[in-house]
């Protein structure tokens, strides 16, 4: 008689315990949007043209406040913050006549910003470089097409740059603040409106993507 009995309990005993596991058991995670790299949506009001050697398409930084005027990154439905990355290059107006002279020197320091649509300011980015000779440019830039000449205007440097931004942000500009370039007779600043001080290019986000929006 005690047998019955017995098996009776042992069950017992196994549906508490299944019972207590699926109670305590953790809730199942859910599935995280992967991460998406892509070019950014760039609106470049002048771009400087396309490199020679990088194949890459440098876009022209000017000077000034209004985020309009500047170049401006438009930002997918995401989740979370989104990284914005661009590599920051000085612009440098090449003289084969002053290399050859020795007189080719210059070192540049160009400040750029990333603002909100409503003039906040999110970053700012610096990059420092020194030329002396035509090995020191990054690219040459092609001077059109049909055109086998490049432009006198050559990135030099490259900083790379990466900036976070919030979720509740749709859209950024890049805009200059000032170039110093120091030449061997002179330092010029430039501050003024509308001037170019630093060139753009490679923008890209990384984000994770989110529903559109209504």
């Amino acid at each position: 008689m005690g047998w019955p009995w017995l098996t009776i309990l042992t069950l017992g005993a196994l549906v508490g315990s299944t019972d207590a596991q699926t109670r305590h058991r953790p809730p199942a995670r859910q599935a995280t949007t992967a991460l998406k790299t892509e070019a950014a949506a760039l609106t470049c009001p002048h771009v400087l043209g396309q490199g020679v050697g990088t194949g890459r398409t440098f876009c022209d930084i000017e000077a000034g406040v209004d985020p309009l005027g500047g170049a401006v990154v438009r930002l997918p439905p995401h989740r979370g913050p989104v990284t914005l990355t661009f590599d920051l290059h000085n612009r440098h107006m090449y003289s084969a006549a002053l290399v050859d002279s020795g007189r080719g020197f210059t070192r540049a320091t160009a400040t750029i910003g990333v603002l909100g649509m409503d003039r906040s300011l999110i970053a700012r980015a610096v990059v420092q470089t020194e030329f002396r000779k035509a090995v020191d440019l990054l690219d040459r830039i092609a001077a059109g097409a049909g055109m086998a000449d490049v432009k006198a205007v050559a990135p030099i440097g490259s900083e790379p740059v990466s900036v976070e931004i919030g979720e509740a942000v749709d859209a950024v500009s890049i805009l200059g603040e000032k170039a110093v370039i120091v030449r061997l007779d002179a330092t010029e600043t430039i501050t003024g409106a509308s001037r170019p001080v630093a060139l753009v290019s490679n923008v890209q986000i990384h984000y994770r993507p989110g529903p559109k929006r209504r």
